[in-house]
């Protein structure tokens, strides 16, 4: 049966268009199209489908708990048929052939009159989105498919193999640099990446990524010094979905609801305010966030573990509702006492379905994400239609920090870096020194890890946790961690509420990396396993190659373990 279906699925490929899509028609046939300024606008736009431009999911990562399930990377199950691989190159493959497309017909824009400064930089944006997409390939598959030009026939497209990731690397960084040397240095208007400051910005992404620090800290100095960029005065503004541009965002990819462009709400917002409840930020996320005095909650004196939320970094509760705290006009309340919680909008006691006692899939573990979630998320149908930010100012400053201090190459540059953006954190200027933790240490060690947790604070919820625990090599462990969760109602009201141990019956331990260990309050029987994450360090720092593309082309060999 399963040949049956492989030859089905063989016998499809090859009589539909080739599913790498390295030379897509769609906006209509290539002879008679790229001829006028209103074509070629439309051609870019093409480029920026919010599919080609989404960012790892974060359920791949353990910042993340949807209830008793993991998915294929966090289950260890991943291959060449799952669909997390198989979409992110179709996509991929999809935005490099439609920019192929397009610098293919330029010298037809410019010989029917097109202005030639025009074309010049439409050529330059689409040798930019090639760097950015063909980069992020390297980052999940290693040696990929370098296509550097329209592919004319399908035999021939089957011929092209891998191509060193090396060398594919050398073209991302001409490509690079071909469009900053053409680019504005800033834009208004459409959200393209039209700009030198998104150029520098992929291009230290692009080589933090694979370990080429000395080109990812330049690559962040010359965006910082652009002067284009800055961070927003309040972290929480960034994301609320009226939050639609400001001078932090590098770029964003815009959503809409009238067009169909919108983020399902439910399942991310609590259930007493219409939703579900289930995707949820994990454990392992509220224990990295740091106290106030910049320490982990296994050494500050500041922290209680009945009171998980009190003397945290402020980010801790601008990314996890705060218990007893409003939330999308709802009382949020997980305790099993809370049969009810208060309607802000009415005013009214209602029944508490964030209560497990009440509601049997309320939050697993009692967390629910603040983060992005405002009040409209409940609106319009649970749909919302908060901007994607692909890449914003902070990152940037984390980029040159972490290449500097991987360079051996630490100054007063990087230790600002890390400053501006936890003083932002606190709502004081990073020279207020005594108004946060702020960070003085020149300890390259000390201040790899201060780095890797500033991230995982700033970024959580944002799609880049998974890379960073790729390429920092921490995968192996953090996705071999358990997920655990609160007992079942009875157990929890006998063993934990009523021994007055709410909300951790102790303080659990954080490892040198920032990770938790929760074995012994587990081994204690205060919380619950619910499910094993597996990750195969042989084999998942790379995802597979798509078997469609191994079964139709003899030149493109799999990844190792797949």
């Amino acid at each position: 049966m399963k040949r049956t279906i492989i030859y089905i699925f063989i016998t499809l490929l090859l009589t539909s268009c080739y599913d790498m899509d390295l030379n897509p028609l769609s906006e209509g046939s290539s002879e008679n199209w790229y001829t006028t300024e209103e074509e070629l606008m439309m051609s870019v736009r093409s480029l920026y489908n919010i599919a080609y431009w989404s960012l790892d999911d974060d359920s791949y990562t353990d910042d993340w708990t949807n209830r008793n399930e993991v998915n294929n990377i966090t289950g260890g199950t991943i291959d060449g048929l799952s669909s997390i691989p198989t979409t992110t190159w179709t996509n991929k493959y999809a935005a490099i052939g439609r920019a192929n497309e397009l610098l293919a017909n330029l010298d037809k824009a410019r010989e029917l009159g097109v202005p030639a400064d025009l074309v010049k930089k439409l050529e330059a944006e689409a040798k930019l989105v090639k760097a950015i997409q063909h980069a992020s390939l390297v980052a999940h598959y290693g040696d990929v498919v370098y296509v550097s030009h329209t592919i004319p026939s399908i035999s021939e497209a089957f011929k092209i193999g891998r191509t060193d990731k090396k060398e594919v690397m050398r073209y991302v960084y001409e490509d690079f640099d071909n469009a900053i040397a053409v680019l504005d240095k800033e834009i208004e208007g459409e959200i393209r990446a039209n700009s030198k400051g998104v150029a520098y910005a992929f291009k230290a992404r692009a080589a933090l990524y694979v370990g080429d620090y000395a080109i990812a800290a330049d690559a962040a100095k010359k965006c910082i010094d652009l002067g284009v960029y800055s961070l927003h005065n309040d972290f929480t503004e960034i994301f609320l979905s009226s939050t639609k541009s400001n001078k932090e965002f590098i770029l964003t990819r815009p959503r809409s609801i009238e067009q169909s462009i919108y983020i399902g709400t439910q399942a991310f917002t609590p259930r007493t305010a219409g939703g579900w409840g289930q995707y949820v930020p994990s454990w392992d996320l509220l224990c990295a966030f740091l106290c106030t005095d910049g320490k982990p909650i296994d050494e500050s004196p500041l922290f209680n573990p009945r009171e998980p939320f009190l003397n945290r970094d402020p980010r801790c509760t601008k990314t996890i509702v705060e218990f007893k705290t409003r939330h999308v006009g709802i009382e949020y309340n997980p305790h099993p006492d809370a049969l009810t919680v208060l309607n802000y909008n009415t005013g009214a006691q209602i029944k508490n379905t964030d209560n497990r006692a009440v509601a049997q899939y309320a939050s697993y573990n009692g967390l629910v994400w603040k983060k992005w979630v405002d009040d409209t998320w409940n609106q319009n149908g649970h749909k919302a239609d908060k901007n994607e930010i692909v890449m914003r100012y902070a990152d940037v400053l984390l980029m040159y920090a972490e290449a500097k201090i991987e360079l051996g190459e630490i100054d007063q540059t990087v230790l600002n870096a890390i400053n501006d953006i936890r003083a932002r954190a606190y709502g004081v200027e990073r020279t207020q020194t005594t108004a946060y933790p702020s960070v003085a240490t020149t300890d390259a060690t000390k201040l790899r890890k201060i780095v890797r947790l500033e991230r995982r604070m700033e970024f959580a919820f944002e799609g880049l946790r998974y890379m960073d625990i790729i390429r920092w090599k921490l995968a192996e462990k953090v996705l071999n961690l358990p997920i655990y969760g609160l007992l079942d109602p009875a157990n929890l009201k006998s063993d934990v509420v009523d021994e007055g141990l709410w909300f951790f019956s102790e303080t659990p331990k954080i490892d040198e990396d920032g990770i938790t260990d929760f074995s012994s309050l587990y081994q204690n029987q205060k919380i619950k396993l619910l499910v094993e994450r597996k990750f195969d360090a042989n084999r998942q720092y790379l995802w597979p190659i798509p078997s469609k593309e191994i079964l139709i082309n003899d030149n493109i060999k799999q990844n190792p373990g797949y």
